[in-house]
């Protein structure tokens, strides 16, 4: 049977890869169920896995929910919003840092989705969006939070009031990408992007990860103290090469 979220592994990365292209990669339960599984696998391989790539096959990153078995349900079913909003909150929550590579549609769900990465790369076909409002429903995967956070208030207000879409251009200069590739070579990138920073100490990228982080509400003092009172100091990656001469 085929996988719903492909996993690779190469020089240190873990790709993630929604494979339902003939739906634009939509999020069905299914695809939530097997991200969890890779999600909670990597988070264990903190030594093995130094950066987290995630994109989707085929010509878009992730066209939103899959509105057609959400039509499907019926009252009697369990209500999967929960799980979904976890499996994304584990998501940006791993040790190490994420990669989104979007390309094609980033709509609505697909939007959540990629907001839950540390880095954000866009391929110049890239379409960003919130189509919440236009169906009738309510964000309830993480969009409230974390759009404002990403972009600002009156941006993330302006997005999901109106819908429309957002391009690569304006998305590099509002910061809801940090850059953006020619189509064809945007998976190129991210991946020499993700593997250059699999090659550092892993354990001082993931101390970084959590400095900005967890620093990110806090007041100034707290989080100056708090990076002082976490620092481990010199790692052993530090002591050879101090030893070798090898900078």
């Amino acid at each position: 049977m085929t996988s719903l979220v492909d996993r690779s592994d190469a020089d240190g990365v873990a790709t993630l890869t929604l494979n339902r292209p003939e739906v634009l990669n939509a999020l069905s339960a299914g695809s939530f169920r097997e991200l969890r599984t890779h999600i909670d696998a990597i988070a264990t391989q903190t030594e093995a896995i130094g950066c987290v790539v995630l994109r989707g096959a085929g010509r878009s990153f992730c066209a939103g929910a899959d509105l057609k078995a959400f039509k499907e349900r019926k009252p009697t079913d369990p209500d999967p919003t929960a799980f979904n909003r976890a499996t994304l909150s584990a998501l940006a929550a791993l040790p190490q840092p994420v990669i989104a590579a979007v390309q094609g549609h980033c709509l609505t769900g697909g939007l959540e989705l990629a907001l839950t990465a540390d880095i954000l790369f866009a391929a110049e076909d890239v379409r960003f969006g919130d189509t919440h409002q236009k169906w009738g429903l309510h964000a309830g995967w993480g969009l409230t939070q974390r759009l404002p956070r990403r972009i600002g208030r009156a941006r993330a207000k302006e997005m999901m009031f109106s819908g429309r879409e957002v391009l690569a251009e304006e998305a590099v200069r509002i910061g809801l990408a940090n850059r953006s590739f020619p189509t064809d070579r945007l998976h190129e990138e991210v991946q020499a992007f993700a593997a250059l920073i699999a090659s550092h100490p892993r354990g001082v990228t993931r101390w970084l990860k959590t400095m900005i982080d967890g620093g990110a509400e806090m007041p100034l003092a707290d989080g100056l103290a708090m990076e002082i009172e976490t620092n481990p100091g010199r790692n052993a990656d530090l002591a050879s090469r101090l030893e070798s001469g090898g900078f």
